[in-house]
């Protein structure tokens, strides 16, 4: 079975507006991605109702505190059967290495992903906030601090992929969020790239919300989202 690269972010206030989307997809061709609206909103429940109904899940809760409590959170998360979760590598290598103990070492573990800088970030706001270096070397620097300290990948634009592999290695998982088709909005993302120029600069899961997510027909819009990518699995 082919493992898909496209993950569909939930982003609802209305937990039956988000079955309505799920009722739609296929697990086989499609994980989700749970954030920090929902899981607050609906709980620990619902990420164990997506895993039972076979659905991988990325619980997107980009964890940055002291090390002990990051530890213990990743524990908990695991527990969920989640097939991912993250931390913020500005947190530290303490702290990355922290959720790796978390995580644990069993064959089936959940992937520990680090966010570098959001897609939500370009250089002006990175500034506002006391970064004095470009985009590209906040990322290489953080991707090189989740890399050494336990990470299996990160969370980065498309746009940073190179330089996450320049100094890490071709085995490093580069999740992309950002990823718009052609004929979508950006909205409230910067650094945005479409799926097949993400899979073509080495991304190698695409997290896709409101093309998917506010279409009429959903798998529609993934069937054209496959056939984009599909050089990928030759």
């Amino acid at each position: 079975m082919i493992d898909t690269k496209i993950i569909v972010a939930l982003d609802y206030a209305d937990i039956s507006k988000a079955y309505g989307l799920i009722d739609q997809l296929d697990p086989d061709r499609c994980k989700l991605k749970v954030g920090k609206e929902m899981f607050t909103r609906f709980g620990p429940s619902f990420v164990q109702k997506l895993v039972k109904i076979g659905f991988k899940v990325f619980l997107d809760l980009k964890f940055h505190d002291i090390p002990n409590t990051v530890r213990k959170s990743c524990e908990a998360a695991c527990d969920l059967g989640i097939w991912m979760v993250n931390v913020h590598a500005l947190g530290g290598a303490d702290m990355i290495r922290a959720a790796r103990l978390g995580v644990g070492s069993s064959t089936g573990r959940p992937l520990l992903t680090a966010v570098t800088i959001l897609t939500s970030h370009d250089h002006d706001s990175l500034a506002e906030i006391g970064f004095l270096s470009d985009i590209p070397t906040e990322v290489r620097r953080l991707g090189k601090l989740a890399y050494e300290n336990g990470a299996d990948g990160v969370v980065c634009s498309a746009h940073e992929v190179g330089v996450i592999r320049e100094t890490t290695s071709q085995e490093f998982l580069a999740v992309t969020p950002g990823i718009r088709l052609s004929k979508d909005n950006p909205a409230d993302q910067k650094r945005i790239m479409t799926p097949k120029s993400a899979i073509i600069s080495g991304s190698n899961y695409l997290v896709i919300g409101r093309s998917i997510s506010e279409s009429a027909k959903p798998m529609s819009v993934i069937q054209e989202i496959e056939k984009e990518i599909s050089f990928s699995h030759v």
